[in-house]
This record gives C-alpha cells, structure tokens and sequence, in this order.
C-alpha cells in the first residue's frame, strides 16, 4: 500500500461525533502502551501522526486517521491499564463498546498484543468479541525486536493457546522500531478492503 496522504481527521468520545461518510474503517485495539500508535505511524510512514507516549493511558478518545481518502484506521484507547481511575476505566469501556457495537462504517478490528507477554484477560475477552462479530481475528504482536527470531514461533504458539486462535498464521509478529513484517501487515489489510469492496458491489 502506498500512502500518500494520512490525517488525524477526527477525535471522538461519542457517536455524534463520529466521521458521518461510509468510508471502510481498521480499528486496532489492544492494552495501553502495547504500540497501537506505533503501530500505526509505522504503516503509513509518519513519525508522529499517532501520538506515542511512555505513559500508558495516553489514548483516552477514539483517534480517526483518513488514508488516502480510501479508508480509515481507527486507534481505540487502551484497556487494562491499572492505574486509571474505576470511573476513568468503564468511561474508556462504554467508548469503545459503543463504537464496536454500532459503526457500520467498522470492517475489521485488528488486535495488538506486546509478544514478549502472554495475553491476559482483557485480551481474551477483545478477542472473543472480535471473533463473534465475524471479524477474521487478525493479530499483530508487537515488539517482536526485543526478542529473538528463533523464539517468535514459541511466543505465538503460547498467543495462540491462551486466546484460542484457529490459525497461528492469524498472528504477525511485528516491529516498528526495525520495520518487521509491516508488508505483511498491509496484506492482511489489503485483502480485508478488497473483500469488503467486492461484497459491497454485490
């Protein structure tokens, strides 16, 4: 995929204020500070188009990024983070319940997970959600330069158990400080938008 133009295009706490066009949306979900920013910036090419923060909790609103005109990815905040308030957490909860359960324009959610770290339960209950709502369960496990190539296959293999994965190609392994595996990445997106294109013409 060549990326010409990405913009943070909306910034959202509720529906109202959702982008009202039909354009497909990518939404990436994950526990704060696991590299959904990162993650982003690294597919489109921008330093900073996905605000970073060594501070987990920073995502606190639902992020739209227009590519290209084309689609959009959508950053939600984070979950699980344990130094938020109760409020804070179920106000994060409700935002991104309300977005999955009601966007029409929401054709995939991809989930991000550190590799180094088996998934805990907030994971598998996101995981759980995107699967019954017929998403095709694409995980990219970030971080994968802090460990060794040799033990990639052993970190999905304990992804894939703990989460209950049906194909352990479903999960890729990815860096966006060394740029692993971000073709990979766009592929697994590509086919998503071209599925969703030709059903749509049917």
């Amino acid at each position: 995929m060549k990326v010409i133009n990405a913009s943070l295009e909306t910034i959202a706490a509720k529906e109202t204020q959702y982008p009202k066009d039909n354009l497909f949306e990518i939404a990436f979900a994950g526990r704060s500070n696991v590299g959904k920013s990162s993650l982003i910036n690294t597919l489109v090419n921008r330093i900073n188009l996905a605000r970073t923060s060594g501070r987990p909790g920073k995502t606190q609103t639902l992020n739209f990024y227009n590519i290209n005109e084309e689609f959009r990815f959508v950053d939600l905040p984070g979950y699980g983070y344990a130094k938020v308030s109760k409020n804070e957490k179920q106000k994060w909860g409700r935002m991104i319940e309300e977005y999955l359960h009601n966007r029409h324009n929401l054709i995939e959610v991809i989930m991000v997970l550190d590799i180094r770290h088996e998934p805990g339960e907030h994971d598998a209950l996101m995981y759980q959600w995107i699967k019954e709502f017929g998403f095709n369960g694409i995980v990219v496990a970030t971080k994968a330069d802090k460990i060794s190539r040799g033990q990639w296959q052993k970190h999905k293999s304990i992804i894939q158990k703990k989460l209950r994965i049906e194909s352990i190609n479903d999960i890729i392994p990815f860096s966006a400080e060394k740029k692993y595996n971000v073709d990979n990445v766009w592929s697994a997106i590509e086919e998503v938008i071209k599925i969703n294109k030709e059903q749509q013409t049917l």
